[in-house]
């Protein structure tokens, strides 16, 4: 397995829509197998391949908790069939964002359809903190990152932060 750089926002491939997997076979299984090792490397719990420069629609999240057995889920074309009306708030974060949080409004629960590692479609009833994980990779397959979910004074201050630290890495790379 392979570990993936992650794109830091502002980077243009974050916000565009990712294309659909024709079907799940070795290439598209080691791309997940990579993610996850990324996203375990990142302390992650999710992760899109749109965040490693591949404009697939495939995720992995693993909300499994320091003390337990990892739970690693892996998707391609998952899709959102059933949200609840009832929503909740959590604090989000994202491994393109670095070292930024915002809270996120999104629905408590949903039912989602996607190919497994096989190839067969399945579908996952979830809620709590994999429901807003699996929601948030979702978005990033469609360009949208959490800070859209926030209003735009606070999501413009996390980008122009990030991109002065992005500044800074460079003039320090082109000076080493």
């Amino acid at each position: 397995m392979a570990k993936l750089e992650i794109l830091v926002a502002p980077d243009p491939r974050l916000k565009k829509r990712a294309l659909p997997v024709e079907r799940v076979d070795d290439d598209i299984r080691k791309l997940m197998d990579d993610m996850v090792e990324t996203m375990y490397d990142a302390r992650g719990i999710g992760l899109a391949a749109p965040q490693v420069g591949i404009s697939k629609r495939v995720i992995v999240v693993d909300v499994a908790r320091d003390d337990e057995e990892p739970q690693p889920i892996q998707m391609a074309n998952p899709e959102v069939i059933w949200e609840s009306d009832e929503e909740r708030t959590y604090e989000e974060g994202c491994l393109s964002l670095p070292e930024h949080y915002a809270e996120v409004v999104r629905p408590e629960a949903v039912k989602i359809r996607y190919l497994d590692r096989e190839n067969e479609i399945r579908t996952l009833e979830a809620d709590d903190i994999l429901a807003t994980c699996i929601q948030h990779e979702i978005d990033h397959l469609d360009g949208v990152l959490f800070v859209d979910h926030i209003s735009s004074l606070k999501r413009n201050m996390i980008i122009k932060k990030l991109q002065k630290v992005k500044k800074q890495r460079q003039a320090e790379e082109a000076t080493a």
